[in-house]
């Protein structure tokens, strides 16, 4: 039954395929487009594979590798199997099974997947989580992502509202812009570098490169007071998710709630425009985050990775 499917190594001729591919399945986003996942192709030896059954794609694995262990591709927040919605559970056990041989063959001895959360599911696509486990794959992660889900009832804290409201005399100003570089140098990066002695995951030639090729997917929101900018939010958009990638302010704006007062403006916004979710993105075991997200109306939602290892896969 293996045979039906035949595994290739993803290489640049397969480009345009494999991104049509992308639009059409049923659990992707725009950060599996070649393009997106190519900014970085410095830091990961890329093994992304394509499935197919004859010449028809019918699954990709965006991954990269590291000695002999197949990652869903490290520079992505998510990853796993893409699908089409035709392809069912059987059929996900097969085309996996085949992807282990393939791994097998080319050496290598441990995979390990970090999964798509589910309000990004385009329709359910749970096939591999189930199938990891028969196959005897262990959870080795289990990261806390909070959204909110618009279809729901949502509150935002009453005391987040007041402010809120009270703030809405200051005359605040919020402008989306094409310039990246104003939060970046003034408050993202020196905010970073204060607080938590870390850098953005992106440059800013880099979030500059991904806003060229995904205009419609990335957007900045600035917000000012009488010219003076105080927070900004960096966000990435599928049709239906809304996700908060970067947010930041600096001490004055701290003490005027201007990030907070972006986010509620936001959030409100996005719900106006009929989106799904709104991701606020993990919390990292930060208790202060947790709470400041549950306030603006979150939920928790379990994104699992898994590791699994090829030769003691237990038989399906």
């Amino acid at each position: 039954m293996i045979q039906q499917y035949t595994v290739k190594k993803y290489n640049k001729t397969h480009y345009q395929s494999w991104n049509t591919f992308i639009e059409n399945s049923k659990n992707s986003t725009f950060l599996f487009h070649r393009d997106f996942m190519e900014y970085h192709n410095d830091r990961f030896e890329d093994h992304s594979l394509l499935v197919l059954r004859k010449q028809t794609i019918v699954a990709l694995v965006p991954a990269n590798k590291n000695d002999t262990t197949f990652y869903s591709h490290q520079g992505l927040t998510y990853g796993g199997l893409l699908l089409l919605k035709s392809i069912g559970v059987t059929k996900v056990e097969t085309i996996f099974l085949t992807i282990i041989e393939y791994l097998k063959r080319n050496q290598f001895s441990t995979i390990r997947i970090k999964t798509l959360p589910v309000f990004y599911h385009k329709a359910p696509s749970f096939e591999l989580e189930s199938l990891f486990l028969k196959l005897g794959a262990k959870i080795f992660r289990r990261e806390q992502n909070f959204a909110i889900d618009y279809n729901l009832p949502f509150e935002i804290h009453k005391t987040k509202l007041k402010n809120y409201k009270k703030n809405q005399h200051l005359n605040f100003k919020i402008i989306e812009t094409d310039n990246f570089t104003d939060f970046w140098e003034e408050i993202l990066k020196p905010r970073l570098k204060t607080k938590h002695n870390a850098k953005p995951v992106h440059t800013e030639s880099e979030i500059l490169f991904l806003k060229s090729k995904f205009p419609n997917n990335i957007k900045q929101f600035n917000i000012f007071l009488e010219n003076k900018l105080l927070a900004g939010i960096t966000i990435f958009k599928t049709d239906t998710v809304v996700k908060s990638q970067y947010g930041a302010t600096t001490n004055d704006g701290e003490k005027l709630r201007a990030l907070e007062f972006l986010f509620i403006y936001l959030i409100k916004k996005y719900k106006s425009e009929g989106y799904k979710f709104f991701d606020m993105g993990i919390i990292a075991g930060n208790i202060s985050l947790l709470k400041q997200k549950e306030e603006l109306g979150c939920n928790q939602y379990l994104q699992d990775f898994y590791q699994l290892s090829i030769d003691q896969t237990n038989e399906v």
